[in-house]
């Protein structure tokens, strides 16, 4: 769980009368999780953040998905479905479950106004800028960056530079967390977690957008989309405070931990949600064992289907097997997979008994627990020749 930040103007203690020098009442609002007994932020808007003009139905982008029948093996080329857009109108469906969202977008134009009220959205920047405005503040963003967005937050994502914005995009059934493991109990960051509060990036000051009335905001829920049309704009909060805000986090700044041999996926974990965990793969000292396999080993992973973004092309062992940036590899619960053709004698080969060495390694892993069906972006971008590289293993 994020740590407690005040950011702006606020009164001396909450629910209590708080006016602006001309004396008009500011108004509040409370954000809060599981019926305001967990995490919440209370936020001081200019303006009634309940002044709802109209509302109407928004058509959601194709939503539609398959189950992964026949249990195949999958390579998806994400740079594929370059064709531009908004983070929000324009990102296309991977793959889904009951738990689970992944989307994909490169976006080349402002998003309009959004909130998810169903969950938390994991964005992570594959490449480019944005500028992520939302009533609490700006985070500016870039490469290598997750933002955890709070479910019901109004925020827009803005691109800015000239390189297109690479966006993968998880969206949660409930909250995105820390991994409890790397908690004390009163929420704050053991010495042994592989990353703490120093590395999480909040906005610093208020945002205040100072436009007309009739402003549209998109909402997604559990029955679809629909669009709100507010009397003033959403963002005129002057002080917030609390434990639940948007904030990123540079995945550079992780910090696993290695180990004589092999380690689990679970040492490079970096978040957890209901129904999947979200792992950071990054560069790390390789196994330093005299007699050590510095690949992993075939496994299979009964209860997760495993979904690899790498964010640049894979090397050493891996490279040669189309695996390139912007690709993922899904290797779906109960299926055995591991090292591919010839992986493990090269490996074992240019391996240095004894000596410390970086193993370069730069990619997203998302595990769930439940099957995980095909999204009409996975068809559209699938390599059909992923099985064949085991051929021979």
């Amino acid at each position: 769980m994020p740590f407690y930040r005040a950011v702006g103007a606020l009164p001396p203690k909450r629910h209590v009368q708080f006016r602006s020098p001309e004396g008009r009442l500011y108004r509040e609002e409370e954000i809060g999780k599981e019926g305001f007994s967990s995490d919440f932020a209370i936020l001081y808007h200019n303006n009634a953040p309940t002044d709802v003009v109209s509302i109407d139905t928004w058509e959601l982008p194709d939503q539609e998905s398959r189950p992964n029948n026949p249990l195949v093996p999958r390579l998806l080329y994400t740079h594929k479905l370059d064709q531009g857009g908004d983070a929000v109108l324009s990102r296309r469906l991977l793959a889904a479950n009951s738990d689970l969202r992944v989307s994909y977008v490169v976006a080349d134009r402002p998003s309009p106004l959004y909130r998810n009220v169903s969950g938390d959205e994991l964005y992570f920047v594959e490449s480019g800028q944005a500028r992520v405005e939302t009533v609490f503040g700006v985070l500016e963003v870039g490469a290598l960056d997750f933002v955890v967005m709070p479910r019901a937050v109004i925020h827009r994502v803005v691109p800015v530079g000239e390189e297109p914005l690479r966006l993968l995009i998880s969206e949660a059934r409930g909250s995105v967390r820390t991994p409890r493991r790397y908690l004390s109990d009163q929420g704050q960051f053991l010495e042994h977690s592989p990353y703490n509060e120093r590395d999480l990036r909040a906005p610093a000051e208020p945002f205040v957008v100072d436009e007309g009335g009739d402003v549209d905001v998109y909402v997604r829920h559990r029955h679809g989309g629909t669009r709100y049309t507010y009397a003033n704009h959403p963002f005129d909060v002057v002080g917030w405070d609390g434990c639940l805000y948007p904030y990123a986090f540079d995945m550079a700044e992780f910090q696993p931990y290695t180990n004589r041999l092999h380690q689990p996926p679970t040492n490079f974990q970096a978040f957890e949600a209901p129904g999947f965990v979200v792992c950071a793969a990054v560069p790390h000292a390789t196994e330093y064992h005299p007699d050590a396999v510095p690949v992993p080993g075939a496994h299979t992973n009964v209860d997760s289907d495993e979904l690899l973004f790498w964010t640049e092309a894979a090397g050493g062992a891996r490279s040669g097997h189309g695996i390139n940036a912007g690709a993922i590899t899904w290797h779906p619960g109960g299926f055995t997979h591991g090292p591919r053709a010839g992986e493990l004698e090269r490996a074992v080969a240019a391996y240095q008994p004894g000596v410390i060495e970086m193993r370069d390694m730069w990619a997203v892993m998302i595990d769930t627990f439940q099957p995980l069906e095909v999204g009409e972006a996975a068809l559209a971008c699938e390599n059909g020749s992923y099985l064949s590289s085991w051929r021979g293993a």
